[in-house]
C-alpha cells in the first residue's frame, strides 16, 4: 500500500496518474434479444459511462438493421421488397444494397451454394411446429431460387426480381453485417478491446487485457461442450450448425440451412465455422461451406486469402483449412 506521507508532491501525482485508468476503467457488458437470437456487446472502457453509451448505440444499430431486414416483419424494408420487386425495380436503403451486393458476390463465388433467394422455399418451413412443405411445394418454390434472377442496380439503389414467387432472406449474412456495423460504432468511439456477438457470429476487437481471447466452437451433438477452442484477436468467427433451428421427423433432421439446389436441409456436415477479418464475410462463408460440404467447402476457403475454416462432418470428425491444419500440426 502507498504511504502518501513519504511521497513528494510530484511522485504522489505520478502515482495517481498511473493508477487512475485501472481504478476508473471497467468491462461493460450489455445484452439483448435481437435478430432472433441473443446479442451481446462486451467492451473495455476507461470511462464506464462512455462505454455504456457506446454499447447502447451499438445495440441500437443492430436493432435498426433487424427492423429493416427481417423478412417475417411485414413492415420491414426487406418484406416490402419481397412483395413488390417481381413487379418492377424497388428503390431501397443503402444497407440493403450493401448486404445484397455482398450476398451476390458469394453466390457467384460458390456457384449458388449461397443464395439469399432460398427463402422461396424456406418460407414454407415451420421449425417450431415441426412442419416441412410437401414435395410439390418444394418443387414450386425451387423455381424461385436463383440469385442470377436478382437485378441489383446500385446506381439507382433498386432491386428487381426476374422470377415470380422469389423471396429473399438475409438470415445467412445479416447478423454478420450487423455485428460489423456495431463494431464500427465502438471503434469510432475509441474502443480498442471488445466482442460483439449475435448468435453464432462474433467479432473480436483487440485483446482481453493482455491476453488473446479464446472462442469455443460448440459441439453439435453434446450440449454444453466445445468441439474446438480457437484463439482470436481482431478477427470474426461465424458458425453455421444443424442444431439451432431444427426438428426430427421419421429419423431425419430438418434444419434451417437449406441447400438452394434441392430446397431441403443440407446434410453433409454438422457444423461449419469460418474465420475472417469481417463478420459479414465469416457469416456468409460459414453458410456457404456448410452447404458445400467438407471437400468443396475447404477448397473454396483455401482459395481465399485470410480465410480459415473448421468443419465438423456428419460423423463428428473435425476438418481444418490448410493454414489452420499447418498450425495444429506445428511442433
Amino acid at each position: 500500500m502507498f504511504n502518501h506521507s513519504r511521497l513528494t508532491a510530484p511522485s504522489w501525482l505520478l502515482a495517481m496518474l498511473l493508477w487512475a485508468p485501472l481504478a476508473l476503467g471497467e468491462w461493460v457488458v450489455e445484452e439483448r434479444e435481437l435478430m432472433g437470437t441473443a446479442v451481446a456487446v462486451e467492451l473495455w472502457s476507461d470511462d464506464p459511462d462512455t462505454g455504456r453509451r457506446l454499447a447502447a448505440e451499438a445495440l441500437a444499430e443492430i436493432r435498426r438493421l433487424d427492423l429493416m431486414m427481417n423478412p417475417w416483419n411485414p413492415d420491414s424494408e426487406l418484406a416490402r421488397i419481397n412483395r413488390e420487386a417481381a413487379a418492377g425495380p424497388v428503390e431501397t436503403t443503402p444497407e440493403i444494397i450493401e448486404v445484397l451486393e455482398r450476398a451476390l458476390h458469394y453466390s457467384a463465388l460458390s456457384e449458388g451454394a449461397f443464395d439469399v433467394s432460398f427463402a422461396s422455399v424456406g418460407q414454407h418451413y415451420d421449425y417450431r411446429a415441426g412442419k416441412q412443405p410437401e414435395a410439390e411445394q418444394i418443387a414450386a418454390g425451387r423455381a424461385g431460387i436463383d440469385y442470377r434472377a436478382i437485378d441489383l442496380d446500385p446506381s439507382t439503389a433498386s432491386v428487381h426480381f426476374r422470377k415470380a414467387g422469389m423471396q429473399l432472406d438475409f438470415g445467412g449474412i445479416a447478423k454478420g453485417y450487423a455485428v460489423d456495423r456495431a463494431v464500427a460504432i465502438l471503434q469510432a468511439g475509441g474502443i480498442s478491446s471488445a466482442v460483439v456477438s449475435a448468435g453464432g457470429d462474433s467479432r473480436i476487437l483487440g485483446l482481453h487485457g493482455e491476453r488473446v481471447r479464446t472462442i469455443g466452437i460448440r459441439h453439435p451433438r453434446k450440449a454444453g461442450e466445445f468441439a474446438a477452442i480457437v484463439p482470436l484477436a481482431n478477427m470474426a468467427i461465424s458458425t453455421s450448425g444443424d442444431y439451432e433451428r431444427f426438428f426430427i421427423a421419421d429419423g431425419v433432421r430438418h434444419h434451417h440451412i437449406l441447400n438452394p439446389g434441392t430446397g431441403e436441409s443440407a446434410r453433409e456436415v454438422q457444423s461449419a465455422s469460418v474465420l475472417a477479418p469481417a463478420a459479414v464475410d465469416s457469416d456468409a462463408l460459414s453458410t456457404t461451406v456448410f452447404v458445400l460440404g467438407v471437400e468443396k467447402g475447404l477448397a473454396l476457403v483455401n482459395s481465399i486469402a485470410g480465410i480459415d475454416a473448421i468443419i465438423i462432418d456428419g460423423a463428428g470428425k473435425l476438418h481444418y483449412s490448410a493454414d489452420l491444419l499447418r498450425e495444429t500440426q506445428a511442433p
